[in-house]
Order: C-alpha cells, then structure tokens, then sequence
C-alpha cells in the first residue's frame, strides 16, 4: 500500500512542494513514481517521513537530518554530534514542565484546602524570563519590564496566536531564503515589512516606541547570523547561516528604504 504525494502532504501537514525538495536533495525519495509522474510513499517512507518531521521540529536542519538519517560509516560521531546539543534542550524543557506541573499542583490543592497562595512558589518553570539579564544588558531595564507586562497580560489564546504568527514569519522567510530570490525582491521585502510590523507589537523594544527604529533592525538582523539560537529559527537546507543572513540582507535593505 502506498500513498500519493498530495494525500502525504495533506496527513503530514507539509506540501507537496517541499516533498519534492526533499526527493531533490535525497533526503525522502518516493518508493515509486506513478505512470502521471505522481510521487508515491510506501510504509517505510512514511516511517522516514515521521522521523525527519519530529528532527525538524527540534531544530535541526536538513543536511543535519541527513547525518542523523544516513550518517557516513565510520561517522556516528557525527549524529551523536547533531543531536547532543537537543537533547540538552529537551532535558531542560522536561525540568521546566515538570517544575510547571508542580506549580500548578500546589495551586490547586491550596485553592481546595483553603490555604494561602503564596506567589513565589506559583511562577516555578514559567521561565519567559530566562533572557531578562540579556534583555535588560541590550535595551534596558524598561525595556525588559514593558515586555514583561506586556507578555503576562495576555490570554493563552493571545499567546498561541502570537507564537503562531512568529512560526509562520520564520517558516515564511525560510521559503523565500531556499527559493534563491534576491533580498532586495518584492517579496523577500513584503516579509521584511511583516518583520518590522511583527516586531512594533513588542513593547519594550525600539520598534515599538521612538528609539532608533532603524538601528534596531539593522542590529537584530546582524544578531540573527551572530547568535546560532536566533539564527537557528531561519536554518535552511544548505545549513550554516544562510537563512539567517538572507532575513539580515533583506531587513537591512527594507530599513535603509522606509525606517
């Protein structure tokens, strides 16, 4: 049994263009091709599909997806390599929700026992302010509280839709990066705008109030090649910083035009 490409994508939550890339780049190739030229996916490559998504959604990229997939012989140095560095992540965010679950617990048994909040122990693992030292080092104090009451004040619906919209700039930006258009092109400038306007709702930052916007930008674009974390967010498949210095070259042009 085996299914077609478009029926794939549409169970996998992916297209069937970036199947075919990844056929084009031998990282998923089809188990047959139909007589229409129709790509077709059996069992195993489903199997292999699944795991390229989960690798993906841990932040690595394609040619490291690769490595762990089909490591060279005698390199398995290379795939322990690759995913050393996630499995630390994944420890800490286990420690995180595991501390948050604790959090919430105490709450609910004081609430049913009549006890008395008490508010130092009810933030444990709810950890968005892991980057207030650096935040605060790059912008300032203010910056970091006007963020802060910014991001409690919003509903978990607020949230989702906000990370839902940071999701699909940086998925967005990674299509334009791997597609080889220039960072000066119509649309490669369109999401530079959505950037900006994405970066204007923070409070606290430049962006949002009268500092300089420009400088702002510039800055973060050259942050995002400089800092493999915020680089990470625009990795594509060539690796290395090459999303993160198209989303760089397209802000810095973008900002040199209209801020």
């Amino acid at each position: 049994m085996d299914w077609s490409i478009q029926e794939i994508a549409r169970l996998a939550g992916t297209t069937s263009r970036t199947l075919r890339h990844y056929d084009a780049i031998g990282l998923l190739k089809p188990s047959r091709i139909a007589a229409n030229g129709y790509r077709h996916y059996d069992q195993t490559a489903l199997v292999r599909l699944q795991r390229i998504l989960l690798l993906r959604e841990l932040g690595l990229g394609l040619p490291q997806i690769a490595e762990v997939l089909d490591p060279p012989t005698g390199s398995r140095g290379s795939e322990a390599s690759a995913l050393e560095t996630h499995l630390a992540w994944l420890r800490q965010e286990q420690d995180r929700l595991h501390r948050q679950i604790a959090s919430v617990e105490n709450t609910i048994n004081a609430l049913k026992g009549g006890e008395p909040l008490m508010a130092d122990n009810m933030f444990d693992g709810f950890d968005h302010t892991q980057y207030k030292e650096e935040v605060e080092q790059r912008w300032g104090k203010k910056a970091y509280a006007d963020g802060d009451r910014w991001w409690r004040g919003m509903s978990d619906e607020e949230r989702a839709a906000w990370q839902q919209r940071a999701s699909d700039l940086g998925r967005d930006w990674i299509a334009a990066a791997e597609s080889g258009i220039d960072p000066a092109s119509d649309e490669a400038q369109a999401l530079a705008r959505r950037h900006v306007e994405w970066l204007t709702g923070i409070p606290g930052t430049p962006a949002a109030g009268n500092g300089d916007v420009k400088g702002y930008v510039i800055g973060l674009g050259e942050m995002y090649v400089a800092d493999p974390r915020f680089g990470a967010n625009y990795a594509t498949s060539e690796g290395g910083t090459a999303g993160a210095e198209f989303v760089r070259d397209a802000l810095r042009v973008y900002a040199e035009a209209n801020l």
